[in-house]
């Protein structure tokens, strides 16, 4: 069992970057696909980025494919996301979570959810 506990949500313009973190307590973290995911308000949960505990590969949503980076360490039980190139319609409150599937590309495949972080991304 792992629970996720996210931070370095904040305020960016347009064009900036951030590093959100996402800590998860648990011997077994490093047999967990972690996810990245965000919901806006009036909007549905939808997936970000996910890395595999597997073999490391990545996947990501086509709207932020090539402009955010996951990666994780899991010598700290820790998963990034790093957002560059950020747009106002990025603005959500970004969720961490952990799967026990080597891909996992919806929230249904996920059993554990971080609170979130909120993103906001101003014009």
């Amino acid at each position: 069992q792992v629970q996720p506990v996210e931070s370095g949500g904040g305020l960016v313009q347009a064009g900036g970057s951030l590093r959100l973190s996402c800590a998860a307590s648990g011997r077994t973290f490093s047999s967990y696909t972690m996810g990245w995911f965000r919901q806006a308000p009036g909007k549905e949960r939808e997936f970000v980025a996910q890395i595999s505990w597997s073999t490391g590969s990545t996947y990501y949503a086509d709207s932020v494919k090539g402009r955010f980076t996951i990666s994780r360490d899991n010598a700290k039980n820790t998963v990034y996301l790093l957002m560059n190139s950020l747009k106002p319609e990025d603005t959500a409150v970004y969720h961490c979570a952990a799967s026990r599937l080597a891909v996992a590309g919806s929230t249904t495949m996920y059993d554990y959810w971080g609170q979130g972080t909120q993103v906001t991304v101003s014009s």
